[in-house]
């Protein structure tokens, strides 16, 4: 059973908010929790030449903390988080809020989405880096340990990655249940190691004074400026707390933060430091030159947990982000599957899943070990990031209402900090980083394509659609043959007749005695309550107009909304309804816009998933009717980007 509005949008307390952080540990926060694993011995091999000598460790260290209070804590998990669009996170909740409310520019409106896309595309990129970077430094630990089994890196890698993309289907809920205590053991262990080096040599502690980071970087500006982009490596998966809001809610990843992870995080970083002043030599991995000898493999065996679980973070958020822009129009249907009775947010799409997989296994063979895919990690999240703070200057001043000293500030501050990680990942690019970058232009592409796609075909029904009053008039003079039953046709523009009923028509010469003509809109907001579910129009002569409303995180359920229509005249009973669907086949006409645009558009067209399954109708009492329609040259819209 789905919960109701009230329920989903009640903020978690007591006992259920502490579980729900508890497996947040399990979903969330694998990503930036992982980054132990290569970001210390990753800052040093991007800086090469730079010594590891106690200025330079407590230097890149308080960059690291710093890193984390500013972008992490403050910029996200403060700031950032509360930009949700009734509860539901991500750049395209955030891009949403940036283009609604007050009225603005057209020209501004179609940059802020034209930014957003493009953050949300570079996501894809980083989603299959992320999984590829996390299991390959974990299981290159056993190298530490044996180094004959080198060979065998890749092969175990690769396993693992297929054994976690096999069991998404089971539900972020659930696999949060399984990960939660690994991940709390995991973070657990980093504070011990991190402790115990500390006690060592506690003059590490003074990396904590921002000092530090001031005094490397006006010392040794060149190295100080490469070391910053594997410096980023620690705040990676900021993102992907924003976009997995909706599955957990801000209130428990907060909890979870503060509580558990920035701590765990802090005391291990400062203990690698602790470690690298007393010996330089721990620099190849200092992760796992922390623990005693006897306790390697199984640190080898718990990280690759960890790494498994950092996967899930980006997985989940991409299945977040994706169902998300379906809904808003911007990638065609593809089955989804949500898996939780209580959070709508939680959802799971096999076709997304299993090219993900692919993604991230080719990777592991083609870059064969962390210290090469670390060049490819990076440039996408920085750009994203940057699109993150522009747009939330916008949410700040538009929705927020803000001052504009106020909003400028803090948005330059975080822009200050963001533009100099990307600066530094930027040269990265020659040497694999222009992967991720190619993805998201490749997925940006797609997106551009269906939205223009999409309004060039709504246009072209209402330039060439019947009205619906005149094809009513016409019935009523022509007196045609009316059969028993409810005849639903789904269609985009309730101002005109569907092709489809015009289809049935030519070819039965009967209509049925009751039609609805039904209109799915997806409103900018995550749900809608049952209130405003549904408007009707009776059009007389047994004919209706009703429009569904949905959120862009809800499935709509269209039998169920009809039959819960509450309506003097209307009375619905699914039990006599047919559902008539038009099954349109898109056919270039290379006039007006680009034939590899065209053709590109009626391939995603054709392969985009039964409007019957989306809109949950009874496959036994379903009609498609084909038809064929033309492109011509897109009308102006301000929705295009």
């Amino acid at each position: 059973m789905r919960p109701t509005m009230t329920e989903s949008a009640t903020t978690p307390r007591g006992r259920y908010l502490v579980l729900l952080s508890f497996g947040a540990l399990g979903v969330v926060y694998g990503d930036i929790g992982t980054s132990p694993l290569y970001a210390f011995r990753e800052a040093f091999s991007a800086a090469d030449g730079l010594a590891v000598e106690e200025a330079s460790v407590l230097g890149i260290l308080s960059l690291m903390v710093w890193a984390l209070v500013t972008i992490v804590s403050i910029k996200y998990i403060a700031i950032v988080m509360r930009a949700d669009n009734d509860g539901e996170g991500g750049i395209l909740a955030l891009m949403t809020l940036a283009t609604t409310g007050r009225t603005s520019r057209p020209r501004l409106r179609r940059g802020a989405i034209a930014l957003g896309l493009f953050g949300t595309a570079l996501l894809y990129g980083d989603g299959m880096i992320t999984p590829a970077i996390s299991v390959l430094s974990a299981v290159e630990g056993l190298q530490v340990a044996a180094p004959d089994v080198g060979n065998w890196v890749v092969p175990i890698a690769i396993g693992i990655l297929v054994a976690l993309f096999a069991i998404q289907s089971k539900g972020t809920a659930a696999i949060g249940r399984v990960f939660g205590p690994v991940m709390a053991v995991w973070f657990l262990t980093l504070a011990v190691l991190g402790i115990h080096e500390i006690l060592l040599e506690p003059h590490v502690l003074s990396a904590l004074a921002p000092t530090h980071a001031a005094a490397f970087l006006v010392a040794q500006p060149r190295l100080a400026f490469l070391a910053l982009g594997a410096v980023f490596l620690v705040v990676t998966g900021s993102e992907a707390l924003y976009a997995d809001m909706g599955h957990f809610g801000a209130g428990p990843i907060r909890l979870g933060w503060f509580t558990i992870v920035f701590p765990s995080l802090l005391l291990n970083y400062l203990g690698q430091g602790a470690l690298l002043i007393q010996d330089p030599s721990a620099i190849d991995n200092p992760f796992y030159r922390m623990p005693p000898s006897w306790a390697v493999v199984p640190m080898v065996v718990l990280a690759t947990m960890a790494t498994v679980i950092a996967s899930q973070a980006l997985i989940s958020g991409a299945f977040s982000l994706t169902a998300q822009a379906m809904q808003l129009d911007y990638l065609p249907r593809m089955s989804m599957e949500h898996t939780s009775d209580r959070e709508f947010g939680q959802v799971y799409i096999g076709s997304l899943n299993w090219a993900l997989m692919a993604a991230c296994v080719t990777l592991v063979i083609a870059f064969g070990e962390s210290t090469r895919l670390a060049a490819a990690y990076g440039v996408a999240v920085t750009t994203t990031m940057v699109i993150t703070a522009v747009l939330l200057f916008a949410v700040m001043r538009r929705r927020w209402g803000w001052p504009l000293w106020a909003a400028a500030g803090a948005t330059g501050i975080f822009l200050a900090i963001d533009l100099a990680f990307f600066a530094a990942n930027i040269v990265k690019i020659p040497a694999g980083g222009w992967l991720p970058l190619a993805i998201g232009f490749l997925v940006f592409g797609a997106m551009v394509t269906w939205r223009r796609g999409r309004v060039l075909l709504v246009g072209r029904r209402a330039g060439h659609g019947l009205p619906v009053e005149r094809l009513i008039g016409s019935l009523v003079e022509h007196d045609l043959e009316r059969v028993p039953g409810t005849a639903v046709y789904m269609t985009a523009d309730i101002r005109h007749s569907p092709p489809a009923l015009l289809s049935s028509l030519r070819l039965s010469r009967v209509i049925h005695r009751t039609i609805v003509l039904t209109n799915v809109r997806t409103l900018p907001v995550p749900r809608v309550p049952k209130a405003r579910r549904a408007t009707v129009h009776d059009l007389d002569h047994g004919f209706f107009q009703v429009v569904l409303q949905f959120g862009f995180f809800e499935e709509p359920d269209v039998p169920t909304a009809l039959a819960e229509i509450v309506h003097r005249s209307f009375g619905f009973d699914p039990t006599e309804a047919t559902y008539v669907l038009g099954r349109e086949t898109v056919v270039p006409t290379h006039r007006g816009v680009p034939g590899w645009w065209e053709h590109l558009f009626a391939t995603m067209h054709r392969n985009a998933a039964s409007a019957a399954r989306y809109y949950q109708l009874p496959a036994d009492a379903v009609v498609e009717l084909g038809s064929q329609i033309l492109l011509d040259e897109p009308p102006a819209s301000t929705d295009r980007v």
